[in-house]
């Protein structure tokens, strides 16, 4: 058994936001249950007790939503204390969580600090573009308490990066987005798509592909100008291109174009293969009553892997499907082996870089 990766649902679908284009609230809505609630302490024992007897080398615990932080410090603190318990000496056990950040007190940082947990900060640019999404149920932002909680993390040396969502208006103002995260000493990006939801796809947040190609570009252009002066920022997105024109194999699944079994837990301990894919039709078991033996199994009999495996006639065709694959599933239209709905903004986003990033690639040879 190679290294365990695990997506917890420590409070469901409950979050103290209300993000106007929250893919798993969507999700949620169309479920036979929307909400499991906050994860008891029973329910997390077995995960992880399975979890570490199943694991082999090293597991990591990634805490998602909602909003994780809602089941409360001492279930982390629990967490963290049975993970003790079950670990054999030999495992490597990692923590991540991923937080819209409104709840991190100092306490809250001692802790992450002290467990050596990676937060992943959700933070959508510029006070204006991030409080006319990431706003609370009385519709005020939430940005200000955002950027308290970035500077109480650094003030506890606690290691954390930027989660931002590209919509309409985070694509129209990148360039200024960029410099702020400079300023604010922000080093470690990573900037995903918005998701259509599941059963309104044309009521999106206008995300057209003209203006992701247009974001793509001018986002790298600033990249590709710090980089040139010697001042190196992380893009996830750029690092994996680089990395890929190197020889080295994509970081996830949305770069490699094929579907991976990710062991998204809900609260009640059920599996589902893909944080995009919590659905009732897509529920591999649970974990209070099954072995991860059998939750493998039955995720490699589901097929949902190998449907994301085949690419359109026109991405074999293409220069760039190397590098490309197709991207994320749900990005595909009309099923898994569509067409990505951003193929012409990727098409016209490596015309643009591609000579750039295949010297970077050469260099670093």
């Amino acid at each position: 058994m190679p290294p365990l990766y695990l997506l917890l649902k420590p409070a469901s679908g409950l979050c103290n936001l209300r993000c106007r284009y929250c893919f798993y609230h969507d999700e949620a809505g169309v479920r036979q249950k929307e909400s499991y609630g906050i994860m008891q302490i029973e329910v997390l024992e077995k995960i992880i007790e399975k979890a570490l007897h199943y694991a082999s080398g090293a597991c990591t615990f990634a805490f998602q939503g909602g909003e994780p932080t809602l089941a409360g410090l001492d279930f982390f603190r629990a967490a963290v204390a049975l993970q003790e318990k079950y670990k054999d000496k030999n495992l490597k056990v990692y923590n991540t969580i991923q937080t819209n950040g409104v709840l991190l007190d100092e306490d809250w940082c001692a802790f992450l600090a002290k467990e050596k947990f990676l937060v992943g900060l959700s933070v959508d640019g510029i006070k204006e573009t991030h409080d006319f999404c990431r706003v609370y149920p009385d519709g005020s932002g939430s940005f200000n308490r955002v950027m308290q909680a970035a500077r109480r993390m650094e003030t506890y040396k606690v290691e954390f990066n930027i989660l931002t969502v590209v919509y309409a208006a985070t694509a129209r103002h990148i360039a200024k987005i960029y410099e702020a995260y400079k300023k604010q000493n922000f080093r470690y990006l990573q900037f995903i798509p918005c998701l259509d939801p599941l059963q309104n796809p044309a009521e999106s947040f206008a995300l057209t592909p003209e203006r992701y190609a247009d974001f793509m570009k001018r986002l790298f252009d600033c990249w590709y100008r710090d980089l040139m002066a010697g001042n190196y920022i992380s893009i996830r997105q750029f690092d994996n291109y680089i990395g890929m024109l190197r020889g080295y194999p994509p970081e996830c699944c949305g770069f490699s174009g094929v579907c991976a079994l990710q062991n998204v837990i809900e609260a009640d301990g059920s599996v589902y293969p893909c944080d995009f894919y919590v659905l009732d039709e897509y529920r591999l078991g649970n974990l209070c009553t099954d072995r991860f033996e059998e939750i493998e199994q039955r995720g490699k009999e589901s097929g949902f892997v190998e449907a994301s495996v085949p690419l359109p006639e026109e991405c074999r065709r293409c220069r760039y499907a190397a590098l490309c694959r197709n991207g994320c599933r749900r990005h595909r239209i009309g099923g898994p082996a569509g067409v990505n709905r951003f193929c012409k903004a990727y098409q016209e986003f490596f015309d643009y870089s591609f000579e750039r990033m295949a010297a970077l690639a050469q260099n670093l040879r």
